[in-house]
């Protein structure tokens, strides 16, 4: 095919707002299409597509993607969208517009579906009843595998993938889950109350952080986990899904808070509020960085009599900070993946000491190897590897203890967490390289 047939049938697609192939692409490949489209052949395509298509593909789009496709959609395609959308996609979607649209969109909505939407929009969307899906199973636990099953078959086609089937009394209290493979296993005619009855039940309170929900999911290996009120009423579930984008979401946030940059801040954020979330800490940063700017001072005079030291100095510092690194993501990843139990986290600073120590002693004495080869004098060479070695064995234990005392403050153990470290590993860095220098070479 020529590059001028290419083009004309890709500009025949284009025209149409619609690529030929879309229609079979999975609803993730489908987002990505329509995110590589500028926003009037968006609307276009949308347009085309059959609204449940059109629902699981704008699902499946980026957030900020999401919102500016519906500020150019018709309100009323927009609320059908809506109502086609799973509970959980749609209030994520409906918390990231503003309140005049959402509002907008809402009253063009279904009563039932309203309602509904509604209710999530109350949650705080960093908890389990944030991010929970209502689409579920409900089944009475009186009812035997046949009627069960019956009902499954009734109730499918409305639900999210049906993992498990849960079991409520009288009173819509949680009594039992169980997987669908164990009711097509069991005996015909058995009760479902009898399938639970020695079952330890896992739940997630609406009002557990969604970090919490995700480890709970992972440490029980479930697909799915009951979300319930004080009541124990079943209100919905967070499932395996779900979790992945958090996990995926906090450890963003995670990366970019370490280095004081907003949490949630991407390429599309507005200038200036990326500027606001940065210029505090890049204004803090400064104020550490003069300590490091004092300490040198301190020993400008040693620096003035031994040129060498200024040399020595950026290889102290860069070997200690990256020693810090290493402990400070290590630490951040266990407490981002595990609940904080603070005798365990304590242990692992414990460990990060000792893996600072070899690593400090086995580094020294190659830097020592290297520097008397090049220099010829045990002195010089001697202190530089004490500092090294004294700054790395720092530089692991404040890499793994900073994200603990931020816990222990009740802040989060990501926050600029790699600007403190930095301070303490240069500072102390050339506080231990001139300070022994002014005491062993220059006396």
């Amino acid at each position: 095919m020529s590059n001028e047939e290419e083009i004309r049938i890709r500009e025949d697609e284009l025209s149409a707002g619609v690529p030929a192939d879309i229609e079979v692409q999975h609803p993730a490949d489908a987002a990505e299409t329509i995110e590589g489209l500028d926003i009037a052949e968006q609307v276009k395509f949308i347009k085309q597509l059959p609204i449940r298509d059109a629902a699981d593909s704008i699902a499946e789009m980026e957030g900020r993607d999401q919102i500016e496709l519906f500020k150019n959609l018709n309100r009323g395609l927009g609320a059908r969208i809506v109502e086609q959308m799973s509970p959980d996609d749609a209030t994520d979607l409906l918390e990231g517009l503003d309140e005049e649209l959402r509002h907008a969109l809402l009253n063009r909505v279904a009563a039932e579906e309203r309602a509904e939407l509604k209710t999530l929009l109350t949650f705080d969307p960093d908890t389990a009843g944030g991010v929970m899906n209502t689409e579920v199973v409900i089944l009475d636990q009186d009812l035997n595998v046949d009627q069960a099953i019956a009902k499954i078959r009734e109730e499918v086609e409305d639900k999210e993938i049906p993992y498990y089937a849960y079991l409520t009394d009288k009173k819509d209290r949680l009594v039992g889950v169980v997987s669908l493979r164990d009711i097509l296993l069991a005996k015909r005619g058995a009760v479902l109350k009898e399938l639970v009855k020695t079952q330890s039940l896992i739940t997630a309170g609406y009002n557990m952080d969604k970090e919490e929900v995700a480890h709970l999911i992972a440490r029980y290996n479930l697909l799915a986990v009951p979300v319930v009120d004080f009541g124990n009423r079943l209100l919905g579930v967070v499932t395996v899904d779900d979790v992945i984008d958090i996990i995926h979401e906090e450890a963003s946030e995670d990366m970019q808070a370490m280095v004081g940059a907003g949490a949630d801040e991407t390429t599309d954020s507005p200038w200036l509020y990326s500027v606001r979330m940065r210029l505090p800490w890049l204004i803090i940063n400064v104020l550490f960085s003069s300590v490091s700017a004092w300490v040198v001072h301190l020993y400008e005079g040693n620096i003035a009599e031994m040129a060498v030291l200024a040399v020595l100095m950026p290889l102290v510092a860069n070997q200690a900070g990256n020693t810090g690194q290493q402990a400070l993501a290590v630490m951040i990843r266990q407490m981002a993946m595990e609940r904080f139990d603070r005798k365990r986290a304590w242990l692992a600073v414990l460990r990060e000491l000792r893996i600072g120590l070899v690593n400090g002693v086995i580094i020294s004495v190659l830097v020592f190897g290297v520097a008397f080869a090049i220099t010829g004098k045990i002195p010089l060479a001697s202190v530089l590897a004490v500092a090294l070695g004294v700054d790395m064995l720092l530089g692991a234990f404040a890499g793994a203890a900073i994200p603990l005392l931020l816990k222990e403050l009740g802040r989060d153990p990501a926050q600029a967490s790699s600007i403190f470290l930095t301070t303490i590993t240069d500072s102390m860095g050339f506080f231990f390289l001139l300070g022994l220098a002014g005491l062993i070479l220059l006396v």
